[in-house]
């Protein structure tokens, strides 16, 4: 690993300086992709609840609560099933558990103790159907997406799907059903993080491939193949756009800025393809940082 061992990067007991008990945790529990998670949630249940006109605050309150824990508590879970390859990848090598600044077994009942009481949360405080999506996160990240890292470039699939189901709990304790509300903000999370993870992954291919990590950036060093994929599925971002307008859930007006949207993720991903450099990338990454809120703000004020 860019000619240092392994075990200097993750046999250290000593924390790095400024690395305290509040950055690791933050680490642990994998903080803005958590937030994350929360976000998506959160317009998911302001879209239904607007559809219904059902929003409560203290529902609000409780969906937030319950989500943020389940999501905590998978990131620690993740971080446990990965630490040899985190410690083998100069950009993760520094985490709280191949650092060996916090125990397995102490993320081990902080993941199994946050998953738990944010499922039963949601399940005792917003409905059933709202744990049973947090439920169904948790496990498709953690027993499908994770463990097909090592054995199958198809893994980005499994967890983009992963990735496409906490809207939905939002959207299922807002008394969403099953529509093609739902379906879209299922598609509109799941293609928007392909281009997303394409990016990191060929920005960090060698990285992934020390990892031990099977990714379709692997040996895509002129980035081909990556770029192809980028520019295919930014695609289906032009496209999303309709569906809440055909169900009749979200104005007709949504399709300028929801296609306007998608039109320059592909602008991204054309120009990644015709220059296939990491300032491309990079730039191909930040954009799909950009576009996801901005996408979900114009849904919100679109939305019947």
């Amino acid at each position: 690993m860019a000619g240092k061992e392994v075990t200097e990067q993750a046999a250290s007991t000593e924390s790095p300086p400024g690395v305290g008990l509040r950055e690791d945790l933050i680490a642990l529990t994998k903080a803005r992709l958590s937030a994350l998670v929360v976000m998506t949630t959160l317009f998911g249940y302001l879209l239904a609840a607007r559809s219904h006109d059902s929003f409560s605050w203290w529902t609000l309150t409780h969906i937030i609560l319950g989500t943020l824990l389940t999501a905590f508590g998978a990131a620690a879970f993740n971080q446990v099933m990965e630490i040899e390859a985190d410690a083998r990848m100069e950009r993760t090598s520094g985490r709280p558990l191949p650092a060996r600044r916090v125990s397995t077994a102490a993320a081990f009942v902080m993941g199994w103790l946050l998953s738990a009481f944010g499922v039963v949360h949601l399940a005792m405080k917003v409905d059933f159907g709202a744990a049973a999506f947090a439920a169904a996160t948790l496990l498709t990240y953690l027993f499908i997406y994770t463990p097909m890292k090592t054995r199958t470039s198809w893994n980005t699939v499994l967890g983009a799907v992963a990735g496409a189901l906490p809207p939905l709990i939002g959207w299922t304790a807002g008394g969403g059903g099953l529509t093609l509300g739902g379906a879209y903000l299922f598609a509109l999370l799941f293609f928007w993080q392909m281009p997303h993870f394409l990016a990191i992954n060929w920005m960090y291919r060698d990285q992934y491939v020390n990892g031990g990590f099977v990714m379709w950036s692997n040996d895509d060093d002129d980035g081909s193949k990556t770029s192809r994929l980028a520019i295919q599925f930014s695609v289906f971002t032009l496209l999303i756009p309709i569906m809440p307008v055909v169900s009749a859930e979200a104005s007709w007006w949504f399709l300028i800025p929801g296609v306007a949207l998608g039109g320059v993720m592909m602008k991204y991903a054309l120009e990644f393809r015709k220059i296939r450099t990491r300032e491309k990338a990079r730039a191909l990454f930040f954009y799909t940082l950009a576009y996801l809120p901005l996408v979900l703000i114009f849904s919100l004020i679109a939305w019947k």
